[in-house]
């Protein structure tokens, strides 16, 4: 056997182990970021003319910068929305990358786009989006609803009257921040109803009408959200689908983190109105348990989508004839090359079942009705809002925004808990408060009183 081969395979038996160390631990070392001068000093030159060998370089990655990340699955890692992959998911990724496979065209992975496809049969069933609907696995919520929303621009341009016109989007002052980005990158306006609870579909009607009419003209979606990032607020979404639906505007809901909580027998009415949604973006890398990056774009009628997003090149008609005819993915959003992301939902999904799913997800908001119990029994904090999905919001009486942030360092610095303050805007005001998201299923009440306890 060659010197290389023999390292090759040291280097396999390396990375499984660590691999295996790492997926068993349910609560990892918090990690402390460092700046990238003392990372520089830690490690050297990586990058040189004769290399540094496997070894080597693998030694720096486990024993100085991993350490210098934090773990996005650690039970106390309640900042941001948080995520928790299932160990099968990530012994697929591994997997999903090892198979080299090119997620882009049938002909190239029809196996993996099958199995892709699987996955999604089932994300649209969870919505009850009528027959025909199916998607498609982005890199994540951005590309997802930027997907949504070039598809949902070119068919209002069908019309030859709105070919030259700048087209506007409506969401809410709670939708997520790539909503408001991707209208930038796609040249449109956006408008936003100013409430900071769930948007109904009065305020939506309302600002409507008070628009110019050139304006109103040059409206062609409206973006509800089934989730908030912020607060896990739900807007009205079948009085939303129904004002759009008289408008003949496209309607899409930003499920990216909230999209999970469908699988909650708990909270399944409160998303009444997403099945008529013309598009619907999930991530499973948040709520359903797979690794970064993975989001999801379903359609009501893919076939608007292909219209938008099908790629033409001379290279690439091999791809599309007879002899190669399936699902291609890359034709039903933005981007061309892509790995087959859903593989690792698939797997985990066909190796623990749905009810498994289902239970983690209720995890999640057991944890935060819990948390909200622990609150109001505790005389130095209170909610600001009662929890919702798997969100709460709540103060420290007392703290100053300042409070808030060394509260925050000071945990990390400890290695006991990343938990970060957010905003809520109170009548005209800002305020400064403190911020749970629940995710992983390991999450204990202990930890959640033991955080609080930080806070006394």
């Amino acid at each position: 056997m060659h010197n290389i081969d023999i390292e090759l395979v040291e280097m396999t038996l390396d990375v499984m182990k660590y691999v295996i160390n790492r997926i068993t631990k349910t609560s990892p070392e918090l990690g402390q970021p460092k700046k990238e001068e003392e990372l520089k000093a830690l490690v050297g030159e990586t990058i040189t003319s004769e290399g540094i060998g496997g070894e080597k370089a693998f030694q720096l990655f486990r024993d100085v910068l991993v350490k210098a990340t934090v773990p996005i699955d650690h039970p106390r890692h309640l900042a941001f929305v948080p995520a928790s992959p299932t160990r099968a998911a990530i012994m697929f990724d591994l997997v999903t990358s090892a198979s080299s496979i090119h997620g882009a065209y049938w002909m190239e992975g029809a196996g993996g786009i099958f199995c892709e496809n699987e996955a999604m049969h089932w994300l649209v069933s969870l919505t009850g989006m009528p027959k025909g609907s199916f998607g498609v696995f982005t890199s994540g919520g951005t590309a997802a609803n930027l997907s949504a929303m070039v598809a949902a621009r070119e068919n209002w341009r069908q019309n030859p009257i709105n070919i030259d016109k700048k087209g506007v989007i409506i969401a809410s002052v709670g939708a997520h921040s790539s909503v408001k980005a991707m209208a930038k990158v796609m040249d449109a306006e956006i408008l936003l109803v100013p409430s900071e609870e769930r948007m109904d579909a009065e305020d939506l009607k309302a600002l409507f009408q008070n628009l110019p009419v050139e304006k109103q003209s040059r409206v062609f979606a409206v973006v509800a959200t089934a989730g908030t990032t912020n607060a896990g607020i739900i807007d009205d979404l079948d009085g939303i689908a129904d004002f759009c639906i008289h408008h003949d505007f496209w309607f899409h809901v930003d499920g990216a983190y909230g999209g999970g909580a469908l699988l909650a027998d708990s909270v399944r009415h409160l998303f009444k109105g997403i099945e008529k949604a013309d598009s619907i973006t999930i991530d499973p890398h948040k709520w359903l348990f797979s690794p970064y990056d993975c989001g999801a774009i379903l359609y009501k009628n893919p076939e608007i989508a292909k219209a938008a997003h099908s790629q033409e090149g001379s290279y690439l008609e091999i791809f599309k004839d007879e002899g190669a005819h399936g699902f291609n993915p890359s034709d039903y959003q933005i981007q061309l090359t892509r790995r087959l992301r859903g593989l690792p939902l698939w797997f985990s999904l066909a190796m623990h079942g749905v009810d498994k799913y289902k239970w983690a997800v209720e995890c999640g908001i057991t944890l935060a009705n819990t948390a909200g119990k622990l609150i109001e029994k505790d005389e130095h904090v209170e909610l600001v809002r009662e929890p919702s999905l798997s969100c709460v919001l709540f103060r420290r009486k007392g703290w100053t925004p300042d409070d808030y942030r060394n509260w925050t360092y000071e945990n990390h610095r400890k290695g006991f808990a990343l938990v970060t303050p957010t905003k809520w805007k109170q009548g005209n005001e800002f305020e400064t408060v403190a911020r749970f998201c629940f995710i992983n299923p390991d999450t204990t009440e202990k930890d959640i009183s033991d955080i609080l306890a930080t806070m006394h």
